[in-house]
């Protein structure tokens, strides 16, 4: 199987039986989705949903939240990962958001970069999420998902990995593959404990061909929810 065939067989999987992916991160508007991906940055979803609600109801646009100190933010996300550097990019994106966008998230990656606390994968998430613009954003999950299936090749860093991937997914397809292939290394390609057995993308997966030849797994390439793994 070349790496063509490779991404036809994994696109063609998820689009036939998991037509809708969307974001696990819950909110309403632009400015919502912005902060709470900022609030995501190695942390979980699940986190980052109990945190955003009363953040949200605290300050519930750009300006109230320009508005607000350090220690106010970081008194509502302190249960969440780096919550110092969080609080005070998350001040500063919403100041930025006020004096260089008019309090508009902006559409293009290249200025969502501007502001505080984003970095491409957050900006190439609001763009594709927010926008539909064919931004892929690459994090752990993508980046190890892809590498452990073939889909790219000795890619070392993120956009490496971004690059390689916008190569062979389709425009249209581009922004939900960001989704499928989060959701599948969060449930099925573990970073620990990857469930090859349950996983119904084997036949196309390098990562699987290598357990086999070691002798690792066994049963039918492919094949969805069987049992793979020797016990």
């Amino acid at each position: 199987m070349n790496k063509k065939q490779r991404f036809e067989y994994v696109l063609n999987y998820f689009a036939t039986h998991q037509p809708v992916a969307e974001t696990e991160l819950r909110y309403h508007d632009p400015y919502q989705l912005l902060v709470a991906v900022i609030l995501s940055a190695q942390c979980t979803d699940k986190r980052v949903n109990q945190i955003t609600p009363a953040f949200f109801e605290r300050f519930p646009e750009p300006d109230s939240l320009a508005a607000a100190s350090h220690e106010e933010v970081y008194a509502l996300i302190k249960s969440c990962s780096y919550p110092n550097n969080k609080s005070r990019n998350l001040v500063g994106m919403a100041n930025t958001l006020i004096n260089e966008f008019g309090g508009v998230v902006p559409e293009e990656v290249n200025e969502l970069v501007k502001l505080p606390g984003v970095g491409r994968k957050t900006a190439n998430v609001i763009a594709s999420v927010v926008y539909q613009k064919p931004a892929l954003a690459v994090d752990t999950h993508v980046f190890r998902v892809a590498a452990r299936i073939g889909l790219t090749t000795n890619a070392k860093t993120p956009l490496e990995t971004e690059k390689q991937l916008l190569k062979y997914i389709p425009e249209h397809q581009v922004a939900i593959a960001h989704h499928w292939l989060i959701l599948h290394g969060r449930y099925v390609c573990k970073a620990r404990t990857p469930l090859c057995g349950l996983c119904p993308l084997t036949g196309a997966c390098k990562y699987y061909k290598k357990l086999q030849k070691k002798g690792l797994v066994a049963g039918d390439e492919g094949t969805p929810g069987k049992p793979a793994i020797k016990k």
